[in-house]
């Protein structure tokens, strides 16, 4: 039985967001940019497409832009949320959530990883770790 494979495409904006300063700090951004950070961040535009299990996520504020292009189940490259690169290994946790694991590319600093997970009620939930400090953003489609 082939299983069904969760739609996670369209443009997403956040409707709520725990815990982004917190997990800054974590990863040791220091007080002015984090500032900027957390302001910036506060309307992100998140568009994805998706073909299969293949996904390309742009994420757009007023002060940065990025965007991955991934499968789950393969490896890739990316950079953490405070610009560190890394290798990031996607999995699927359930059949609706995404979970990835980041290794620091060099150096040391907090374990890292993210979930992207579509809810029943079809809202998107992403969440970002730093140790034991997790972020937490509920986005809606538009």
């Amino acid at each position: 039985m082939e299983r069904k494979i969760p739609d996670f495409a369209g443009t997403w904006e956040m409707k709520t967001s725990e815990n982004f300063e917190e997990l800054l700090k974590k990863l040791g951004v220091n007080m002015m940019l984090r500032m900027i950070a957390v302001k910036a961040a506060s309307k992100p535009l998140v568009e994805i497409t998706q073909d299969g299990e293949t996904l390309s996520i742009k994420t757009s504020t007023t002060v940065r832009t990025t965007h991955i292009t991934f499968t789950v189940g393969q490896e890739f490259n990316e950079i953490t949320v405070d610009g560190r690169p890394c290798t990031s290994h996607p999995r699927w946790e359930t059949d609706s959530k995404i979970s990835c694991e980041q290794t620091l590319q060099k150096g040391e600093g907090p374990k890292t990883s993210w979930t992207r997970e579509i809810t029943n009620d079809g809202k998107l939930i992403l969440t970002m770790g730093a140790d034991n400090v997790i972020c937490s953003r509920v986005y809606e489609r538009q």
